[in-house]
C-alpha cells in the first residue's frame, strides 16, 4: 500500500538527481564497469555517473550522520563509542538488476571519502541446499521466502552490526545452482555491509526480528513487470550461450536445445516461479524501502522515489 503524505517522499527526476553529484569525479573505468554489470544490463559510465554516484554520495552522508546517533547512545549509557557497521539492504525482482546495483554501490563507496571497508553479501548464501529444499518439498519454491534460512540470515547481520570480529556465511554457486559444501565467505568488521536479495525487505512474523529491522538504509530496484519479464527471458538466452555451455553447469542440458524450447523454458519459469514470487512476495515490500530506483525498459533509471524521513 502506498502512503501518499505530502512531504514524506521526494520524487526526484533523473536530471535533478544527476545534479546532486555534479563535479564529483567518477572513480571507475569502463573496463571495471564491464566487470561489474550483469548479463544484458547496458549500464555505461554516464548512467553510473548520473545515478549511482549520487546514490553513493547519499549513503556515505547517511553513514556519517548515523555515527552521531550511535555515539549519543553510547554516551547516554556511559560507554565508549565504537564504530558500528552501516547496513544497506538492496531488494528487487529476479533480473531487475539489483546485483549490479549492489556491486556498483560497493565499488563507489569503497573508493569514496575515507575509503571505507565495504563488503557485499547476497541472500543466496542463505538458501537451503537443494537436498534440503527437496526434503522440505520446496524444490519448486527456490527464491521464495520459505526457501531461505531466515534465522541464520538475521543472526549473521545482527552479529556484524554488533561488532563481531568475524562472521562467516555459506557460499552459493550459480554454476552448480546450490550451496558449496564447506565453503565460507568471512566478513571482518566492515564499515559498510550491503545485503542484497529478493526478499530482504519482507516484514517478519509478529514478535520476530527481521533482517530489515537491522538495516540503516534500504533500496528497491523497480521496473514494470513486462520489462522485467523481457529482461529475464533475454538473460536465459544469454546464459544458454555462456554459463549453460559449461559442462559443470546445473543447467547444462539447456545449452543444446533449440531457440523455441529455450523460449518455452524461460516463459514457463517466469510465469510459474519468478512472476508469482514477484507479485506475491517481493513487490509488496517496495513501500518499505527508503529509496526506489525506477527503471525504464532500457535499464536506465528515470525517477527516484526518496523517503525524506
Amino acid at each position: 500500500m502506498t502512503v501518499d503524505v505530502p512531504g514524506l517522499y521526494a520524487d526526484v527526476s533523473r536530471e535533478a538527481w544527476r545534479d546532486l553529484a555534479a563535479g564529483t569525479p567518477l572513480p571507475l573505468t569502463d573496463a571495471e564497469l564491464t566487470a561489474l554489470r550483469g548479463l544484458g544490463e547496458p549500464i555505461g559510465l554516464t548512467e553510473t555517473r548520473e545515478i549511482y554516484l549520487p546514490l553513493a554520495r547519499l549513503v556515505s552522508s547517511l553513514r556519517d550522520a548515523n555515527g552521531g546517533v550511535h555515539g549519543a547512545v553510547a554516551a547516554f549509557l556511559g560507554e565508549t563509542a565504537r564504530p558500528v557497521p552501516f547496513i544497506v539492504g538492496v531488494a528487487g525482482s529476479v533480473a531487475a538488476g539489483k546485483s549490479t546495483v549492489s556491486r556498483l554501490l560497493r565499488t563507489l563507496l569503497a573508493r569514496g571519502p575515507g575509503n571505507p571497508a565495504v563488503d557485499l553479501v547476497t541472500t543466496d548464501s542463505f538458501l537451503y541446499s537443494n537436498a534440503e529444499l527437496a526434503g522440505r518439498g520446496l524444490a519448486d519454491r527456490k527464491g521464495f521466502p520459505e526457501s531461505y534460512d531466515r534465522r541464520a540470515l538475521v543472526r549473521f547481520v545482527a552479529s556484524v552490526k554488533a561488532g563481531a570480529p568475524e562472521a562467516a556465511v555459506p557460499v552459493y554457486s550459480h554454476l552448480a545452482y546450490d550451496i558449496v559444501p564447506g565453503a565460507r565467505h568471512v566478513v571482518r568488521r566492515p564499515d559498510i555491509l550491503i545485503v542484497e536479495g529478493l526478499n530482504v525487505l519482507q516484514a517478519p512474523a509478529p514478535g520476530r526480528l527481521g533482517i530489515a529491522d537491522l538495516f540503516d538504509y534500504s533500496i528497491y530496484v523497480d521496473a514494470r513487470i513486462e520489462d522485467i519479464r523481457r529482461w529475464y527471458i533475454d538473460r536465459v538466452f544469454a546464459l544458454r550461450r555462456t554459463v549453460f555451455a559449461d559442462p559443470r553447469s546445473y543447467f547444462h542440458r539447456y545449452a543444446h536445445i533449440d531457440e523455441d524450447e529455450t523460449a518455452a523454458f524461460a516463459h514457463r519459469v517466469w510465469r510459474d516461479v519468478n512472476e508469482v514470487n514477484l507479485v506475491s512476495n517481493i513487490l509488496p515490500t517496495r513501500e518499505r524501502a527508503r529509496l526506489v530506483l525506477a527503471k525504464d525498459r532500457d535499464h536506465a533509471v528515470q525517477r527516484i522515489r526518496l523517503r525524506r524521513v
